[in-house]
C-alpha cells in the first residue's frame, strides 16, 4: 500500500515497518524525514513535478511511500490491566472518522481499539494520513464477530459502554475507573441491537441544538477524555 504527508512518513520511517521504497518531489527538503531515510538507507526516487503529478489526489506534501500492508493486532493482545480502556467501533464506515479517532486513542493512551473485520472501513491510505501517523502506534484488532469480541472482554473484566440516545444515562454519570470498554456505533445507525444488549451501560452525550447527534469521531473523544478525567 502507499502511504502520504510528511507527518505520516515521519512516524512510519521511525517505526519498524517494512519500506519498500520512498518517492520525493523535487525540492523536497524536511531534514528531519531526509534524515531518518539516510539512517535507515532506503532506497529514494526523486520525482519532477510533473511525474509527481499522479499522486496529486492525496496530500502529499512531496513524499509518498510504499510500504507493507497495514497488520492487525490479535484481540488478546489488547487485554490489559486494571485501568485499560479499549474502544469498539461498531461498523464504521468512513476513513475520515476512523483516522480521528485513532489519532485521539493515541493522545489519549488508549490501549487499543477493536473493528469488525465485513461491512466496516479498514485501515487505509486515507486512514492512516487522516490520523496524522497515530496507527503505527496504536493497536488495532479486527474480528469477525463484535458480540464474541465483546464476550471475551467481558470474561477478561471489562465493562462496557455503548452510546446511544435511547434509553440511556447521561455519559457523566457512569463511573468508568476499572476496565472499559467504550462502543462508538456507526455514522449512520448507531450501535447495532445485538451490541446494544451486551453493553453494561448505555451513555448518552445531552444535545443542546436542532440537530440531535454527533460526528462518531466527536462523540468517542468526548467520551474517552471524560474516562480520563474520572480516572486523574
Amino acid at each position: 500500500m502507499i502511504v502520504y504527508g510528511r507527518n505520516v512518513a515521519k512516524e512510519v520511517l521511525k517505526s519498524d515497518k517494512k519500506i519498500e521504497k520512498i518517492i520525493l518531489k523535487d525540492g523536497f527538503d524536511d531534514r528531519e524525514i531526509l534524515s531518518l531515510v539516510e539512517k535507515r538507507n532506503l532506497p529514494v526516487e526523486k520525482w519532477t513535478k510533473k511525474e509527481f503529478s499522479k499522486f496529486d489526489k492525496f496530500s502529499h506534501q512531496g513524499i509518498v511511500l510504499y510500504v507493507e500492508d497495514f497488520k492487525y493486532t490479535n484481540l488478546l493482545e489488547l487485554i490489559g490491566n486494571d485501568s485499560s480502556l479499549i474502544v469498539i467501533l461498531d461498523h464504521l464506515e468512513d476513513p475520515h472518522n476512523l483516522g480521528a479517532i485513532i489519532r485521539t486513542c493515541e493522545a489519549a493512551g488508549v490501549n487499543g481499539i477493536i473493528i469488525p473485520k465485513n461491512r466496516s472501513v479498514e485501515v487505509t491510505s486515507t486512514v492512516i494520513k487522516t490520523s496524522a501517523g497515530a496507527t503505527e502506534n496504536v493497536k488495532i484488532a479486527q474480528v469477525v464477530n463484535l458480540a464474541q469480541a465483546i464476550k471475551k472482554l467481558k470474561d477478561n473484566g471489562y465493562w462496557i459502554v455503548g452510546t446511544d440516545m435511547e434509553n440511556s444515562t447521561d455519559y457523566r454519570k457512569i463511573d468508568y475507573r476499572g476496565k472499559i470498554a467504550l462502543i462508538i456505533g456507526s455514522e449512520g445507525f448507531g450501535i447495532s441491537n445485538l451490541v446494544k444488549q451486551n453493553c453494561d451501560f448505555i451513555a448518552s452525550i445531552p444535545m443542546f441544538g436542532k440537530i440531535n447527534s454527533l460526528n462518531a469521531s466527536v462523540a468517542a473523544g468526548i467520551m474517552i477524555y471524560e474516562v480520563i478525567r474520572q480516572r486523574k
